[in-house]
């Protein structure tokens, strides 16, 4: 018998091709179990009641014409007609019976599985898969229905009509609309899988793609205990790993080192607040039901290191053989211990973007921020508030308003759709309201924790996701604006145009502007952001006398054993997520420049800081690192830095060290580098693609004068203009009296520049620039092509006008 003469077909008897007959989910999951498998990808055996099966219950129930009749007239914009009509559909499916052989074929199927897994009535999930699922432009995901934890024959044969019917919730009938999709030439399948007891475990789901940003070099996990269904329904906020795909895979070693890796390139590890496990139920009319998870367990990341590593494997895997970014749901079995893979589809959003062009959103004025939680997107969108707490309201919900919510689900498809903007109370970036809102392309912030009680109906707001990986709610209706860039048009140019970044959650962003790597990375926010405590608070934590520190130490440490490895984990995360984004081009990480004020600030700070009249021409940048009372604390430092270069094979991090006074103080920074396992090359040597190289900040009248020297030293120069201007003019950039002189452009500063960038040529050394200048000033970018720079490092927001200048004035100077 042929594959489409039959009513039961399992996962080894299908392929990707074979989506009419058992829809696409079920088509990809019979794809993988017989080609990836083989590769060391686990994946629950299962069978597929197929698409002929749907058809013929159709016919023999004989109930086609009453379906169609009970769709004419059919209005998805209002949605008591949209569930008037569904509703009907779905009760002509339920009542009806199956033919007695479809009844034993599944059943036979069933037994059959059963003994596979030496069980009398196997636990399984049974899931719906539509014949025009999981295409490229279009996921269809979660428009039917799954139900987990099934066992026995009876509840089997009514969960797979129920899946049937389910092929007309008001969901599926109003994305069909939607997409142009004819509601009878799209017909179900019915996949029956051996349950993975992630119920006393894990699940989740991961993209290949960043989500947000659409970065193909990273994968993203959404992991919390139990059974997936809270993560893909937004009940809970998970935790999220961030994974860089190409040293993961250089890394791995299968035959050799027993699926071992070489680089170890978790990039970040956010631990969510995971309060709630769907289960087994033991009894009741639900076959599951939500339990809450003990507070030590939410603190706890819900995989191993091991586990994020050996999941985001297998999605290169996938994706390698699918040829595109892929969305996929994975289950980790509690009882044994080991990882499968549940379902994979197509990743439907941002390979539907258009190649070349860029859509950047910024916000001309800001104003109160009412709340926050995680952006989705990078849009902006205002409107009115219309606070919706349950599914049966959705009906007074109205064009253009912003949809305030505790989560969504499928049903709520209908309003999401005509939405300014979402916002949720729960849920994660691969939560339901996530998903739906990229696909739509509609601003949404999710896990504010209270949106709901906050935001009023009626109340005017601007919902903006531009702020990086922390989404805004924002009081009053802002102005904002959109500007489209054409990247094909941005010229090259002979100086390397770089980026300052001190923002993590928004290298992923920048990384899609055009760019020759990172000439800054700062350090600063870093600590001041993530890690929040003063280094030398975590070393000497038992000395700290006030126990109110000790305890806001405590809550943002929560989770680490060593508060030293927290301190190195944070930093390690930042640098490693600017690093990638920007992979392989440089990113010159500059060492800690924080003054003496400013560390100050942090948690345990005023403990550890001395005060100075003035901070800026103090204890800070070189002399800090080598000193006993920071010693330490550098140490950590530069633990951090290894880890990125060794631990995660982000070879093109390189390092800079910022005021740097003499080259006798260099040389101290040097040999302390070297001492904690950042060595630099040795000169004359031939370089390797692994080898530190390692910068000084030029920002001092000493580093011109004594240029040569320090060139001995060094790998290179990057000129801090603000400081160089500041210590070249006598003025204290930080005080207002003064602040009128301040001018990069001023002769003595640009006759020092040109001076420093024809020394370092002479000895060979790179030089370039990371200072505010060139950004603010397109004549002083001139000037700098003028005198030979080799590179310049812009913030962001003027990488394209600058380029677009000095390519301008390169054409010139090759005309002369």
């Amino acid at each position: 018998m042929q594959k489409k003469e039959k009513n039961i077909l399992w996962l080894s008897e299908v392929v990707n091709k074979d989506v009419l007959l058992v829809g696409g989910k079920n088509a990809s999951m019979g794809e993988m179990y017989q080609k990836l498998t083989k590769k060391g990808i686990t994946i629950p055996n299962a069978f597929a009641v197929t698409a002929r099966a749907y058809r013929t219950f159709i016919e023999h129930a004989g109930i086609k014409e009453k379906m169609e009749e009970a769709l004419q007239g059919l209005d998805t914009h209002d949605m008591d007609n949209l569930s008037t009509r569904g509703r009907a559909v779905r009760n002509l499916i339920l009542e009806s019976d199956f033919p007695k052989k479809l009844e034993v074929e599944i059943i036979k199927a069933y037994d059959v599985l059963s003994k596979e897994y030496k069980k009398r009535s196997v636990d399984v999930a049974v899931r719906s898969s539509a014949t025009a699922e999981d295409l490229p432009d279009a996921s269809f995901a979660g428009q039917q229905e799954t139900y987990l934890n099934i066992t026995g024959q009876y509840q089997l044969l009514q969960s797979v009509k129920k899946c049937m019917a389910s092929l007309f919730t008001n969901r599926a009938i109003s994305y069909r609309v939607d997409k142009g999709f004819d509601h009878f030439s799209v017909e179900l399948s019915v996949l029956i899988q051996k349950m993975v007891r992630s119920d006393v475990g894990a699940s989740g789901v991961l993209f290949t793609i960043d989500t947000e940003s659409g970065f193909e070099n990273a994968i993203v996990i959404n992991a919390g205990y139990g059974l997936g269904e809270n993560i893909v329904k937004g009940v809970i906020n998970p935790d999220t790993y961030y994974v860089f795909k190409p040293t993961l895979c250089d890394g791995y070693r299968a035959k050799a080192r027993k699926n071992k890796f070489d680089y170890r390139p978790i990039l970040s590890k956010s631990i969510g607040t995971k309060e709630l496990r769907m289960v087994y139920s033991p009894e009741g009319t639900s076959p599951t039901k939500n339990e809450k998870v003990p507070k030590d367990e939410q603190e706890k990341c819900s995989l191993t290191d091991d586990e994020i590593l050996q999941l985001s494997y297998w999605a290169c895997l996938i994706e390698k053989h699918y040829k595109r970014p892929m969305d996929i749901e994975w289950a980790k079995d509690g009882k044994e211990d080991a990882l499968y893979i549940v379902q994979a589809r197509p990743e439907t959003v941002h390979t539907q973007t258009e190649e070349g062009m860029l859509t950047e959103y910024s916000l001309s004025k800001k104003g109160s921020v009412l709340v926050s939680g995680e952006s989705i997107g990078s849009k902006i969108g205002q409107g009115r508030v219309r606070v919706i707490e349950d599914v049966s309201k959705i009906h007074t919900f109205k064009e253009g308003e912003v949809l305030v919510t505790e989560i969504t689900d499928p049903d709520w498809e209908p309003i999401m759709k005509i939405a300014a903007a979402i916002v949720t109370n729960s849920g994660g970036r691969t939560s339901h309201a996530a998903i739906v809102s990229r696909e739509l392309g509609t601003p949404c912030i999710v896990g504010t924790g209270n949106a709901t009680s906050i935001l009023k109906n009626g109340q005017e707001i601007t919902v903006s996701c531009a702020e990086g990986m922390e989404g805004m709610v924002f009081a009053g209706m802002l102005p904002y604006k959109e500007t489209k860039i054409d990247l094909k048009k941005i010229p090259k140019t002979k100086t390397d145009i770089m980026m300052n970044v001190g923002t993590p959650d928004k290298a992923f962003d920048f990384a899609m502007l055009p760019h020759d790597g990172v000439g800054l990375a700062r350090i600063e926010h870093i600590l001041i952001n993530s890690v929040k405590v003063h280094p030398n608070a975590l070393i000497y934590y038992s000395g700290i006398q006030e126990e109110s520190v000790k305890n806001e130490i405590d809550e943002i440490t929560k989770g680490f054993k060593n508060k030293e490895e927290f301190f190195v984990e944070k930093l390690a995360e930042g640098v490693a997520m600017i690093a990638a984004a920007f992979y392989p081009e440089d990113v010159i990480v500059r060492l800690t420049d924080l003054k003496t004020n400013e560390y100050s600030t942090m948690v345990g700070g005023k403990d550890f800081e001395p005060h100075e009249e003035n901070p800026m021409l103090g204890w800070r940048g070189a002399s800090r690192y080598y000193s006993d009372e920071y010693k330490k604390a550098f140490e950590l430092e530069c633990k951090a830095i290894k880890k990125v270069r060794d631990g995660m094979g982000l070879y093109n991090l390189k390092v800079m060290v910022p005021f740097c006074r003499t080259p006798e103080e260099g040389k101290k920074v040097i040999d302390l580098l070297a001492q904690n396992g950042l060595k630099r090359k040795r000169v004359g040597t031939r370089k390797g693609a692994k080898d530190l190289d390692i910068y000084v900040m030029c920002e001092i009248p000493s580093n011109v004068v004594l240029a040569k020297e320090f060139a001995k030293i060094f790998d290179g120069f990057s000129i801090g203009s603000n400081d160089l201007t500041q210590l070249t003019l006598g003025l204290d950039r930080d005080s207002s009296l003064v602040s009128h002189l301040f001018d990069e452009r001023n002769e003595a500063v640009k006759s020092l520049i040109a001076e420093v960038i024809k020394t370092a040529h002479a000895c060979k050394r790179k030089i370039g620039i990371c200072g505010q200048g060139p950004s603010d000033f397109p004549d002083f970018a001139a000037f700098l092509v003028e005198a030979g720079i080799d590179s310049m490092s812009l913030t962001p927001d003027t990488v394209i006008k600058t380029r677009i200048a000095v390519a301008k004035k390169e054409g010139e100077l090759r005309k002369k």
